[in-house]
C-alpha cells in the first residue's frame, strides 16, 4: 500500500512538472499572437511576407488564424467518418455536433462524405438536401459503442467498391487504436484528453464534502493518461480542439510536431449572431420584467461535473446575503439534468427553460449579459462558449487551460475564476458592478476575434485543407503548404 501511494504521488508530482512547462509556454506563445498574426501574414502584414511558405503540417498554431479559399477545390474528397453517435439536434453533445457541423460543411462543399455510426430505435435520420452524404449504420454493442468489427467490414466494402477513400476522419476513438493503426490517411479529433480529466477528477476530489466517501478515480485516471500515451501513437494525425491539448498531445503525450494539428471548434454563423429584437421577444416572452439591469446565462448538460452544484451555492449565498443583487438579476438555465430542478429552489429571478433547439439557443444568446459556464470538466472546447462569443456576448467561465487558452486570453473578452464558491461569488460580483456597458464592449471584442477564429466555415476550411494535405497517405506539397 505505502509503495502504490508513493508510486501514485510520482506520478502526480511528474504531471504537474509537466503541466507547469505546458503552461509556460503557452503564456509565452499568446504573449506573441498578435505578432504571429502580423508574421505570418495573417493581418496587415500579409503584403510583407506574401512570398513565405508555411509547412502546414508543423504550423504550431490553430490554423483558424489562417484564410484558406473560400471556394471548394479543384480536387474533391471521398471522406469516410467514423462517430459513435450522429446527433440528435435537441440533446446532441459537443462531439456529435462538432461531427454534425464539420461534416455537413465539407458535403455541402461538394465532398462525399460517408459516415459510419450507430442505429437508434429512438431516432430517425434526417433528411439532408445532400446526395454526396452517405449513412452507414450499424446496430451498437450492449454498452452503447459502436461495433468495431461490423463498421470495419462496412468500411472495407466501401473502401474496395470504385473509389477508395481519400481521407478517414474519427471522431475520438469512434474507430479504435487497433484498426487505427495501419491507415496512413486518417485523422483523430480529441474532443477531450485523459491528461486533462485528471485536472478534473484533482477538482472534484477538492470540492468533495467530508461526508462524501474519496473515490479511486485519480489513481486510475493516471494508468489511464499512461495507456492513452501508448496507444495514441496508433493514429496517423491528431487534429486538437483547443491549443492546450495541441501543446498536451506533443510535449507529454510526444507525438511529434508534424502529426499534431490545431483546429479550434467552430459553430454556424449563420445561427449564431447579434440579434437586438429577438432578444427583446424572448425576454418578453418569459416574462423577464425590464427593470432587472442584468440577466446571466447558462446552457448545456445540467449535472455535476459541469460545475452546477457550485454555481447552486453561489447564488444561493448571494441572493441571501445581498438583496439588491437578488431582485436585479436573473439567470436564464437552457439545458435538462437534475440541476434544473434544483435551481427552481432559488425563487422566481431563476428561470429554467429546459433544452433548446439551435434557433432557440440563438434567441436565448441574444437576451442574456453575459454567458456563464462553471464546468469542472477541463476537456475540448465548449460550443456553448463559442455560441456566446459570435452572439455579441461576453463570458464568464471556469479558468481552465483549454478555455484561458483559446477563447478568454485576455480580460477585454470576459471574467474567469477558480472552481470555489468564494472565486465564483467574487466574479459574479465583478461582473454585476461591471455592468452592461462594461458587459457590452466585452462582447463585442469578443465577436470581432470570434468571426475570425470559431466560424464553422473556418473550421471546415482548416478541415478540408488537412484532409487534402494528408490524402492518400502521403504528404501532398501542393495542399501542404501555405
Amino acid at each position: 500500500m505505502v509503495s502504490d501511494f508513493r508510486g501514485f504521488c510520482s506520478i502526480l508530482v511528474l504531471l504537474s512538472v509537466l503541466s507547469t512547462i505546458s503552461l509556460l509556454y503557452r503564456a509565452s506563445f499568446y504573449s506573441h499572437e498578435q505578432s504571429l498574426e502580423l508574421g505570418l501574414g495573417l493581418g496587415p502584414g500579409l503584403r510583407q511576407n506574401q512570398n513565405r511558405q508555411i509547412d502546414l503540417l508543423t504550423f504550431p498554431s490553430a490554423w483558424n488564424h489562417l484564410s484558406f479559399p473560400p471556394n471548394p477545390p479543384q480536387k474533391l474528397l471521398k471522406i469516410a467518418l467514423f462517430v459513435k453517435k450522429w446527433p440528435d439536434r435537441r440533446h446532441a453533445g459537443g462531439l456529435e455536433r462538432h461531427a454534425l457541423t464539420l461534416h455537413l460543411a465539407l458535403a455541402k462543399r461538394g465532398h462525399e462524405l460517408h459516415i459510419f455510426t450507430a442505429s437508434s430505435p429512438n431516432f430517425s435520420f434526417p433528411n439532408y438536401p445532400f446526395e454526396n452524404l452517405h449513412f452507414h449504420l450499424s446496430k451498437p454493442t450492449d454498452a452503447g459503442y459502436l461495433n468495431q468489427a461490423l463498421i470495419w467490414k462496412q468500411f472495407q466494402d466501401q473502401n474496395s467498391s470504385g473509389k477508395p477513400f481519400d481521407v478517414v476522419h474519427t471522431e475520438s476513438v469512434s474507430l479504435m487504436h487497433t484498426r487505427s493503426k495501419n491507415v496512413s490517411n486518417l485523422a483523430v479529433s480529441w474532443h477531450g484528453i485523459a491528461y486533462e480529466t485528471l485536472h478534473s477528477d484533482i477538482i472534484q476530489e477538492l470540492l468533495r464534502a467530508p461526508n462524501e466517501n474519496q473515490t479511486n478515480h485519480l489513481t486510475e485516471r493516471a494508468g489511464k493518461v499512461v495507456n492513452e500515451i501508448k496507444f495514441f501513437q496508433n493514429y496517423a494525425h491528431h487534429v486538437a480542439t483547443s491549443d492546450h491539448v495541441g501543446d498536451v498531445l506533443k510535449r507529454i503525450y510526444m507525438i511529434p510536431e508534424d502529426r499534431v494539428h490545431i483546429i479550434l471548434n467552430g459553430v454556424d454563423e449563420d445561427v449564431f449572431k447579434p440579434d437586438y429584437n429577438t432578444g427583446i421577444e424572448f425576454r418578453s416572452h418569459f416574462g423577464i420584467p425590464e427593470t432587472k439591469t442584468l440577466i446571466l446565462g447558462m446552457a448545456g448538460r445540467l449535472v455535476k461535473d459541469k460545475g452546477h452544484p457550485l454555481m447552486f451555492e453561489a447564488l444561493k449565498q448571494i441572493f441571501a446575503e445581498n438583496s439588491t443583487f437578488r431582485e436585479t438579476v436573473v439567470v436564464l438555465v437552457a439545458g435538462d439534468g437534475p440541476w434544473g430542478v434544483r435551481y427552481k429552489e432559488l425563487g422566481d429571478n431563476l428561470l429554467a427553460l429546459g433544452p433548446l433547439q439551435p434557433v432557440q439557443m440563438a434567441r436565448f444568446y441574444n437576451a442574456i449579459d453575459i454567458f456563464v459556464n462553471p464546468t469542472l470538466r477541463a476537456q475540448g472546447l465548449d460550443h456553448t462558449l463559442l455560441e456566446a462569443v459570435l452572439s455579441g456576448k461576453p463570458l464568464m467561465a471556469t479558468k481552465l487551460a483549454s478555455i484561458t487558452g483559446s477563447v478568454i486570453i485576455g480580460k477585454e473578452y470576459g471574467y474567469t475564476f477558480s472552481p470555489t464558491v468564494d472565486s465564483l461569488k467574487k466574479c459574479l460580483y465583478e461582473v454585476w458592478e461591471d455592468g452592461r456597458g462594461v458587459l457590452e464592449e466585452k462582447g463585442k471584442v469578443g465577436r470581432e476575434r470570434g468571426i475570425k477564429l470559431f466560424t464553422a466555415t473556418k473550421m471546415a476550411a482548416a478541415y478540408e485543407r488537412l484532409f487534402l494535405c494528408i490524402s492518400n497517405g502521403k504528404k501532398n506539397q501542393e495542399y501542404c503548404k501555405y
